[in-house]
């Protein structure tokens, strides 16, 4: 019998923060390519610096770091909501677009203030 181990992949804060940065590497396709290094780089950095973070604080297997690691992660979804605003701004995306897209990360944000608060519960009760 095969015993089933826990990893960051079994995060659902992971698995959201995945479907996530798949967004928006589909939608920075759509910039114009004098964007590659600008916007469309900063905002597939910041996209992909939450699943990392997320996994290499779970790999840390102390509370702190880990929590840490998450904060980081959380960051990272605030600066994606900024690089909309410059999406939007530069009229790259229409309000509809960004609205999906702002929902999105906040459920991501919500999500992760969720896992952070649980981490804090158990270094608490360690």
């Amino acid at each position: 019998m095969s015993e089933r181990k826990s990893t960051f992949e079994t995060l659902d804060v992971w698995k959201k923060g995945r479907e996530l940065r798949n967004k928006i590497s589909k939608l920075t396709k759509s910039f114009p390519s004098e964007e590659k290094y600008r916007l469309t780089d900063q905002m597939i950095r910041a996209s992909r610096s939450v699943t990392a973070n997320i996994a290499e604080g779970y790999g840390r297997y102390h509370y702190q770091e880990n929590i840490q690691f998450c904060r980081q992660a959380r960051g990272s979804l605030y600066e994606l909501i900024d690089h909309l605003y410059v999406a939007l701004d530069e009229e790259y995306i229409d309000n509809n677009d960004f609205n999906n897209y702002k929902s999105d990360i906040n459920e991501v944000i919500r999500i992760l203030n969720g896992y952070i608060k649980f981490l804090e519960t158990k270094k608490r009760d360690k």
